[in-house]
């Protein structure tokens, strides 16, 4: 609740500033105005026929591989570049004024994206196209789930029985076949702002398509070949897209967009005991955790010789990451190797 507090009070002092009259970028007013704040209006690079934003990096890097050789006349950015994860975000002055000013914004949506609706309707801007990837799911979008064991939140205890609107599970891009459709979106809409390279769009997203199937089917072997399909997880779980696709179990410390860092004694002796009821010998985290509640699971199964895996969520990945090669279909790949050893 604190969190969702802090987010939305920072994103309503940034929109009071740009209501006050930096949301109309250009004119000579407004440069007047942000600059006696420190700010740059940004417009599009010169040269460049598109500018698009994307939040997260899953999102950037389908745009980067349908846009292909298009990518050098297109202004293209990411937000989350240093490595932030996407639960603790706030968009700054400069990120909302870079959304008022492009062409095409794409988001994952859900809980962490709270803000965008109030960016977009501030920002007005009835030439950008907008692209919520949950909102592209529609009714094949997934509440966030609570399995048994899994530590419950304060706020999830707090209004428990009680009828609130849903909550959807927003770790939409971690399923290789939501990746199908997202990308066919992404491609239709830069042929609808570019409509002279429409058939270029849709023949790299094509050919993209090609190789998340390819991966999709190389998971499904994976998961039939495997001796067992439960997963523990000593961490958060985002991947119950995933694991819905291919049919597994799992059982966590927490949910997906959980901010809790601790686990209760409860929690962590109901995921030791599944693991030696299961006779299970790995125990997972996602990307950049200290480890710290696997490795006490472990230690109250008395599991020493079981292994600490790491599946990568893609929520925090930074410039310097990019750089060395990066890319969704490299990571998925990756994930799979650790996927096949958790389910051994």
């Amino acid at each position: 609740m604190r969190r969702r507090y802090v987010r939305g009070l920072c994103v309503w002092m940034a929109m009071l500033l740009l209501t006050l009259g930096l949301s109309a970028c250009g004119s000579a007013q407004t440069e007047k105005e942000t600059e006696s704040l420190g700010i740059e209006t940004e417009e599009k690079e010169e040269g460049k026929s598109l500018k698009i934003i994307a939040v997260m990096f899953p999102e950037y890097d389908w745009l980067r591989e349908i846009l292909g050789e298009r990518l050098e006349e297109v202004e293209l950015e990411m937000l989350l570049d240093s490595g932030i994860d996407v639960h603790s975000y706030e968009p700054s002055l400069e990120d909302i004024l870079e959304i008022s000013s492009c062409d095409l914004f794409v988001y994952a949506g859900g809980e962490s994206s709270e803000w965008v609706d109030e960016v977009l309707k501030q920002s007005q801007n009835p030439q950008r196209k907008v692209l919520s990837l949950l909102e592209l799911l529609g009714s094949e979008a997934k509440e966030e789930e609570y399995v048994e064991g899994m530590e419950r939140t304060e706020e999830h205890e707090a209004h428990e029985g009680e009828e609130e609107e849903s909550e959807y599970d927003e770790h939409v891009w971690l399923s290789l076949r939501n990746a199908e459709r997202f990308t066919q979106s992404i491609a239709d809409t830069l042929g609808e702002l570019d409509e002279e390279n429409a058939e270029y769009y849709q023949s790299r997203q094509e050919a993209y398509r090609q190789k998340l199937a390819d991966l999709d089917e190389r998971y499904q072997m994976v998961v039939e070949a495997a001796p067992q399909k439960t997963l523990i997880f000593g961490d958060r779980f985002p991947f119950r897209y995933l694991t819905e696709d291919y049919g597994l179990s799992y059982y966590a410390a927490f949910a997906g967009c959980s901010t809790e860092i601790n686990a209760s004694f409860e929690t962590i002796v109901f995921l030791a005991d599944k693991m030696k009821e299961l006779e299970i010998s790995k125990i997972l985290t996602i990307e950049k955790s200290d480890e710290k509640i696997a490795k006490t699971v472990l230690e109250t199964a008395n599991l020493s010789e079981a292994e600490i895996l790491t599946l990568d969520s893609l929520q925090s990945v930074n410039q310097k990451e990019i750089e060395e090669g990066k890319t969704y279909l490299s990571t998925m790949e990756e994930n799979l190797e650790v996927l096949q050893k958790a389910l051994q």
